[in-house]
């Protein structure tokens, strides 16, 4: 009898404390639940190699958010972690590559990097009196700025005993989750246990009271943001290393990520409140649902809708659980209980609104499951002619009967390795690839190979590992080819402005080599000036009219893609196609378009649907176990208007 009340006692104290646990983390609550439904949805998810994917994808944004928490908690904010990261990589790659240094030193190098742009900010916060939010957000500028000057805008190839932190350990224990553990603790006990630590919570709450009560807030400052620095760095190296490769542009807008992973897991943007723990948290919740979204085949485009959904609620929840923390507490009642309670079921209300997202936004999942998967990871949708390579992928893919996951990576070659990960665990029949950058793809897609999975690059290849066929047109004779043309328009004399595309992308490389190429050969064109504008139309605008102001007698432009040269005509306005010859490159609608209209002479077209129907087609043979070609071109052809009408991209 005593012993049956000893175990229902037990049992129910044990029942209290689970529910104790999940009351007081809100967060906690939220990812058990997000589990269980993306294990319900997707019968790919709960396995073992999925979920270290997880870990690895949460691994960077979990350890520059521990960095985040501190400022966060002494109710600051660190928008330079992500741009901070990607110098801190740059200069261990550039020191130990570049320049011979021993990688110890080029380690300890990087890191001083992190400390040095977290003093800068402190200081400007600190002594300057500037809000965080701008003193961090120049920082964010000038250490971006810092990584292109020092790479020159291309990525530098990591040396291989750090490029062994994106290894595995024991062929199964990935590093860069490791690292995260182990500056996850690192985090808590600066939080917990330390004098910094304390004081990070004594300015959070009240830094008047601190200063009050001789705590030296200025310095402590200092230590903060120092401390986000450190944390920046090692996420930086960890990125890097997973890449093979010191990007220049790598981390781009992971700040936001890391603000909203600490925000998710707890932590008040007034400061005063979170952990590490709840940090981890909240970037395994994110990393939960950007793998569950890629799994279950939602939208690309409706992926970022619903993350953006959850990060909003996330800190709308915030205040909602701060205000009803603080009226028990104003009626002398116990301050946490309700707070609590509300902020559990807040989290809980964010993870289902991206369930139902999830489940609402999928993409024909009537398919025969008989039909041969493939995934398709573009690496960007905000281009014209990508958004044609998609279609003519879709197309063809719906003709031969194949089941075609596409993502997005959004110009940033950590998220596409991510997906690229997902698709090698959700075991497809063949992956598809247009690398953001080909040697930062490699890693990934030597992974699907030892999976057996085959690989076929479309538009782009990849370095340092082996596609089964690579479906491209030839971005350097594309270059050549615009080249010549605009010259022999000018009669082979004349000035012109040549806009590049992104820095540190190997499309943007390939072309403007193309473009140097073509020009040898007519001494009498001169190039005035050569600026990026990011293969992007608002840019090539911005971009061509400071460029005018400069240069107002300039005869000729030549643009890295087609958006770019439309941005460089709204510039010129009437002198485009008249005193201003213009070519392009890629044959966009659009682009086409301004080629019958007259006011682009030339566009330099890749025919983006043909890439993305032969990448299906090669691709379907390969899963079929048919010999496919390792190269298939696609030939470029210029366009102007005497052949546009009949061309078809």
């Amino acid at each position: 009898m005593a012993t049956d009340t000893l175990k229902s006692t037990t049992g129910a104290g044990g029942a209290t404390a689970v529910r104790r646990l999940l009351l007081e983390n809100g967060a906690l609550t939220a990812l058990i639940v997000l589990v269980i439904a993306m294990s319900a949805l997707s019968g790919d998810f709960l396995t073992t190699d999925n979920l270290l994917n997880v870990g690895v994808q949460a691994a960077v944004t979990a350890v520059l958010a521990f960095g985040v928490t501190f400022v966060i908690v002494s109710a600051g904010i660190d928008l330079s972690v992500g741009s901070v990261a990607a110098l801190s990589a740059t200069v261990l790659a550039w020191s130990a590559t570049s320049h011979g240094v021993p990688v110890a030193v080029a380690v300890l190098l990087a890191v001083v990097t992190g400390v040095a742009a977290g003093l800068v900010n402190g200081f400007l916060v600190a002594y300057g009196k500037l809000p965080p939010f701008i003193a961090t957000l120049a920082m964010l500028s000038v250490a971006r700025g810092l990584s292109l000057v020092i790479s020159g805008g291309s990525p530098i190839p990591f040396p291989d005993s750090v490029s062994h932190l994106g290894d595995t350990l024991g062929g199964w224990l990935p590093v860069p989750v490791l690292v995260m553990v182990v500056m996850g603790l690192i985090a808590a006990l600066v939080l917990g246990r330390t004098y910094i630590g304390r004081s990070m919570y004594a300015i959070g709450g009240n830094e008047e009271a601190a200063r009050l009560s001789g705590l030296r807030v200025k310095r402590q400052k200092l230590a903060i943001y120092a401390l986000s620095g450190v944390f920046a760095a090692v996420a930086g190296v960890v990125l890097a290393s997973r890449l093979s490769s010191a990007q220049p542009q790598a981390a781009d807008g992971y700040e936001l990520d890391a603000i909203a992973a600490v925000v998710i897991g707890g932590a008040s943007l007034a400061g005063g409140t979170g952990k590490a723990s709840g940090t981890l948290i909240g970037a395994l919740i994110l990393a939960v649902l950007r793998n569950g979204l890629n799994l279950l085949n939602v939208s690309a485009f409706w992926q970022q809708v619903v993350i953006g959904v959850v990060i909003a609620l996330a800190v709308l929840f915030d205040t909602l659980r701060r205000k009803a923390g603080a009226a028990p507490a104003a009626a002398g009642a116990s301050p946490g209980g309700k707070g609590r309670q509300a902020g559990t079921y807040a989290l809980a209300a964010v993870v289902t609104v991206a369930i139902v997202g999830a489940t609402s936004f999928l993409h024909n999942g009537s398919a025969s499951s008989t039909n041969p998967r493939m995934g398709l990871s573009l690496s960007t949708l905000n281009n014209p002619f990508f958004v044609q390579i998609r279609a003519g992928a879709q197309a063809e893919a719906k003709k031969l009967g194949v089941d075609l996951t596409v993502t997005d990576a959004q110009n940033d070659a950590s998220q596409q390795a991510n997906q690229l990960q997902n698709f090698t665990s959700s075991d497809l029949g063949a992956i598809i690839v247009n690398p953001v950058d080909s040697d930062a793809a490699g890693n990934s897609v030597k992974a699907a190979g030892k999976a057996g999975i085959p690989v076929i690059a479309v538009d782009r290849g990849v370095n340092r590992a082996t596609v089964d066929a690579l479906v491209a047109s030839d971005n350097v004779a594309g270059g050549e080819l615009a080249a010549k043309t605009v010259a022999e328009k000018l009669g082979g004399k004349g000035k012109i402005v040549i806009l590049q595309g992104q820095a540190g992308t190997s499309a943007a490389r390939e072309r403007a080599a193309g473009f140097a190429k073509g020009l040898k050969s007519y001494p009498g064109i001169q190039v005035l000036a050569q600026q990026p504008a990011d293969f992007d139309r608002t840019k090539g605008l911005d971009v061509m009219s400071n460029l005018l102001q400069a240069h107002p007698d300039v005869q000729g432009v030549i643009a890295a893609n087609d958006e770019m040269a439309l941005g460089a005509i709204k510039a010129l306005g009437a002198k485009a196609g008249r005193s201003v010859q213009v070519v392009g490159f890629d044959g966009t609608p659009d682009g086409l378009k301004a080629v019958e209209g007259g006011t682009l002479y030339a566009s330099v077209a890749q025919q983006p649907s043909q890439l993305g129907r032969m990448a299906v087609d090669n691709a379907l043979k390969a899963v079929q176990g048919k010999k496919v070609g390792a190269a298939v071109k696609v030939p470029v052809k210029v366009v102007t208007k005497e052949n546009a009408a009949g061309f078809t991209g």
